[in-house]
C-alpha cells in the first residue's frame, strides 16, 4: 500500500470498521464481522496510535508501506514509548491498537495484497505485561535487563550486530543511535573520572534530535574506527533485533529486544557513580542526561525489579 501515513491508516480503517454490528456477531468467530470495530470512538483511538506508529517507522525505519510491518516494528515502537516512563493506561492503550492492527493488516491481506501474507504481534503482550506499572514501579515490576548480556552479544552471529550490541550495551546508546554511524561521530579518547578507565568516545543524535555523547569501551572503540575505515557502520534494524530475539531464545535468555542493553547499562552506571560518591539522586540525573532523557525520574524504572 502506498500513499501518506493519514491514508493508509484510513484504509486500514475501512476494513475493520462497520457501525451498528451487534456485539454477538462481533464475539462469534463463525460470524464475517468477527474482531471488527463498531464505535467511532474506539476506532479513532486505534487510528491515533496507528498514525503516530506509522510516523514513528517513516522517520526511524525509513518504513513506508504498512503491509511490511513485522513483530520487530512493534516491538521497537513499545519500547521507544517504554522509555519515556508512560502510564499503564497508555501503554494498554497502544497494545490494544497494535493487536487491532494485526487484525486489519491480515484482513487488508486477504482483500487486496496478491502476495498475501501472515502476521503475529502476539510478543507485544509479552512487552506490555513486562510495563505494566512503569508509572509506579510496582511490586510485580518485571526487569528487562539481560542477565547474562556479554553471552547474548558473544552469541550474535554476525560481527555487525555484536558490535551495535556492545555499544547499546556499554554506552547505552537507543536503537537508532546505532543503526548508523559515520566516521565523524568518532570523537577519540577521554579519561572517564566516573568509571575511572579510558573510554571511547562516539556522538549519537537520537530521539528528538538530541546530540550527546556514548561511552564505550577502548576495544570496541576500535572496532567501529576499522570498522569506519571503508565505509559507515550501518546495521539493518529489523534483521539486528530478529537476531538478538532469536539468540534470546535459543540461550534460553528472555528477549528483550535492544532495548535490554540499555537497561544492563543504566544498572551497571548507577553503580558507578555511586562508587565515585555520588547521591542516588545526583546518580539518577546524570545517568539520566547521558542516556538522552530529560527527567531523573526515568532512570529508576530501569533499576526496578
Amino acid at each position: 500500500m502506498r500513499g501518506s501515513v493519514y491514508y493508509q491508516a484510513a484504509e486500514l480503517t475501512k476494513t475493520i470498521f462497520q457501525e451498528g454490528i451487534k456485539k454477538e456477531e462481533r464475539n462469534n468467530p463463525e460470524s464475517p464481522y468477527y474482531q471488527m470495530v463498531s464505535s467511532y470512538k474506539t476506532m479513532e483511538s486505534y487510528r491515533s496510535v496507528w498514525n503516530n506508529f506509522f510516523n514513528y517507522l517513516r522517520e526511524h525505519w525509513q518504513l513506508k508501506r504498512c503491509e511490511l510491518i513485522t513483530v520487530d516494528h512493534v516491538i521497537a515502537y513499545m519500547d521507544y514509548k517504554i522509555a519515556y516512563y508512560p502510564s499503564k493506561l497508555y501503554m494498554a492503550k497502544i497494545n490494544s491498537a497494535m493487536g487491532k492492527l494485526e487484525f486489519a493488516l491480515g484482513r487488508y491481506s486477504t482483500l487486496y495484497d496478491k502476495d498475501s501474507r501472515g502476521y503475529d504481534f502476539s510478543q507485544r503482550i509479552e512487552v506490555f505485561n513486562s510495563a505494566k506499572d512503569l508509572d509506579l514501579v510496582a511490586n510485580n515490576y518485571h526487569n528487562r535487563a539481560y542477565r547474562d548480556p556479554e553471552k547474548l552479544i558473544g552469541h550474535l552471529d554476525y560481527a555487525e550486530h555484536q558490535l551495535a550490541a556492545r555499544i547499546q550495551y556499554e554506552g547505552g546508546a537507543r536503537l537508532e543511535g546505532v543503526a548508523l554511524i559515520k566516521k565523524e561521530q568518532l570523537k577519540g579518547f577521554r579519561y572517564d573520572t566516573i568509571s575511572k578507565q579510558q573510554v571511547g568516545v562516539v556522538e549519537t543524535k537520537e530521539k528528538g534530535g538530541k546530540i550527546g555523547d556514548v561511552l564505550i569501551s577502548v576495544e570496541t572503540y576500535g572496532y567501529l574506527e576499522h570498522h569506519l575505515r571503508d565505509r559507515p557502520f550501518k546495521i539493518k534494524k529489523e534483521e539486528y533485533m530478529r537476531e538478538i530475539r532469536e539468540t534470546a531464545l535459543l540461550l534460553g535468555i528472555d528477549a528483550n529486544g535492544s532495548h535490554g542493553f540499555r537497561w544492563n547499562f543504566a544498572k551497571r552506571r548507577m553503580f558507578e557513580y555511586a562508587q565515585a560518591g555520588y547521591t542516588y539522586e545526583q546518580s539518577l540525573l546524570l545517568v539520566s542526561s547521558e542516556m538522552k532523557h530529560n527527567r531523573a525520574s526515568i532512570t529508576e524504572h530501569y533499576l526496578g525489579g
